[in-house]
């Protein structure tokens, strides 16, 4: 089994291959450079694997939500990839690699419930809840909300403690009283998080052609207001 991952949802560019148990990645901080450094990167990782583009079983790429621009550079990306070679994609939820990611960085948080949260701006965050025996999936539907809405949300919720909280999103000073176990707001979203969560999702054969593949914004007024500036 051979997938490529690629992400530029937030202020990092990476791109990871798993092959047959074998994880080669790259990652860089590059908030405003995504687009020059993406197929450099991926050209690197396929050239050390000995691997064509056309010798992968399936792409992986984050579907969001995060940054309008950034989502649409990997997007976009993996789309003509996709087309090139005739490949499937799996979309992967950003919030969900970043959980997966604060958990590999931090393995004394355990099997407990990790909540991801990244900056949504206009004072809000997207944000969801994972556990170690569902990481793709959210246990509260992912939302984009003020950190008041969020804590009330947790605070409703039968989610078990503890909850650790992880990404840039937990800047906000309301998180600072929560009840949350421990925090770690440096923790960034890895193509290789992306990749691991895609395995599982590829063997249920949960994946969408170049077509089908759209990314997942939640708030709706984000698209509208990009679209609306392009036009104009």
């Amino acid at each position: 089994m051979k997938i490529l991952a690629l992400d530029t949802t937030s202020g990092a560019c990476s791109v990871a291959l798993i092959s047959d148990g074998q994880l080669i990645e790259r990652f860089v901080q590059a908030e405003r450079d995504h687009t020059r450094r993406l197929l450099p990167m991926l050209d690197d990782v396929l050239a050390e694997a000995g691997i064509k583009l056309a010798g992968l079983d399936a792409l992986a790429v984050s579907r969001g939500p995060g940054s309008f621009t950034g989502l649409r550079i990997a997007i976009s990306s993996v789309q003509g990839l996709a087309y090139a070679a005739d490949l499937p994609v799996v979309p992967v939820s950003s919030l969900a690699a970043l959980a997966l990611g604060a958990r590999r960085s931090h393995p004394d948080w355990g099997k407990s419930p990790v909540v991801a949260m990244l900056d949504a701006r206009m004072q809000q965050v997207y944000w969801g809840v994972y556990s170690s025996d569902s990481p793709c999936d959210s246990l509260i539907p992912e939302a984009v909300q003020n950190p008041e809405e969020v804590l009330l949300s947790l605070k409703k919720s039968e989610i078990c403690t503890p909850i650790y909280g992880a990404g840039p999103g937990l800047h906000y000073e309301a998180f600072e009283g929560a009840s949350l176990a421990a925090v770690d707001q440096a923790s960034l979203i890895h193509a290789r998080d992306i990749a691991q969560l895609a395995v599982p999702l590829w063997e249920q054969g949960h994946t969408v052609t170049a077509e089908e593949l759209e990314p997942v914004y939640l708030r709706n007024e984000v698209t509208w207001k990009k679209r609306q500036k392009i036009r104009s």
